[in-house]
């Protein structure tokens, strides 16, 4: 029976568990934290908007598209599809499950790439994160051999 790897993560903290067969309970691989996802926005970026030229004889500031935590939340669910595209590449599961808030879930989803997004058979848009591991066995029951 293949391993199946299962993310339970937000913009802030991703636990990764995995599941080596029936009766084989949940394993903690890897805890990984995201402090700067904590953050406020007025933390993340520089007191005042960057000055450019106008396009008539005055001068602006332009605002940032995109608020600096949702970039911090972006780059948190880049390095955890790294983590998940280097487990396939070296083949430590067959397949994996994924936990996460609908906002973070869209983030992860955006930036998987396809062979490792094929590997995905289940997507639950919960957060999980403060989910005692028992607890968590339980949410799965449907889904996993425990």
């Amino acid at each position: 029976m293949a391993i199946t790897w299962i993310l339970v993560a937000n913009a802030s903290l991703a636990r990764l568990y995995a599941n080596l067969g029936p009766k084989q309970g949940l394993q903690l691989v890897k805890e990984i934290a995201h402090p700067a996802s904590r953050m406020k926005n007025s933390e993340l970026s520089s007191d005042r908007a960057g000055q450019m030229q106008a396009s008539i004889s005055g001068h602006g500031s332009r605002e940032q598209q995109t608020p600096p935590k949702e970039n911090a939340a972006r780059s948190f669910a880049q390095k955890l599809a790294k983590e998940l595209y280097l487990g396939r590449s070296r083949n430590l599961f067959g397949r994996a499950i994924v936990i996460a808030p609908p906002a973070f879930m869209g983030m992860l989803n955006a930036v998987l790439d396809r062979p490792t997004a094929q590997l995905i058979t289940d997507r639950f848009e919960k957060d999980y994160t403060k989910t005692p591991e028992p607890a968590l066995r339980d949410h799965l029951e449907g889904c996993l051999f425990v």
